[in-house]
């Protein structure tokens, strides 16, 4: 198993505008948490302009799907993302 990480840029109006589609979007987190493909996920704080979700699975496609699929992103709350391959190499879950 690989780890991905999938940065979100995170539109101006992201806080103000993101109560609408939260609901769905934790949602489709919580899903992935539960298959076990979502490891962790969240914002930064002060300021509000990053996210990370750290996806375990054998390729990207899980979280570019997330991504392609996310109402945060469908909905322009998102400007910008990407999904890296991450090397962990050191933690609790890393397995070798």
């Amino acid at each position: 198993m690989n780890y991905y990480i999938l940065n979100y840029k995170l539109a101006d109006n992201y806080l103000q505008d993101r109560g609408q589609y939260r609901a769905e979007h934790l949602g489709m987190a919580k899903e992935a948490a539960e298959k076990g493909a979502l490891v962790l996920g969240g914002a930064l704080d002060e300021p509000a302009d990053e996210a990370y979700l750290i996806f375990r699975s054998e390729n990207d496609e899980v979280a570019t799907n997330f991504a392609e699929n996310d109402p945060y992103v469908k909905n322009g709350l998102i400007k910008e993302w990407k999904v890296r391959k991450w090397n962990a190499v050191v933690g609790s879950k890393i397995e070798s």
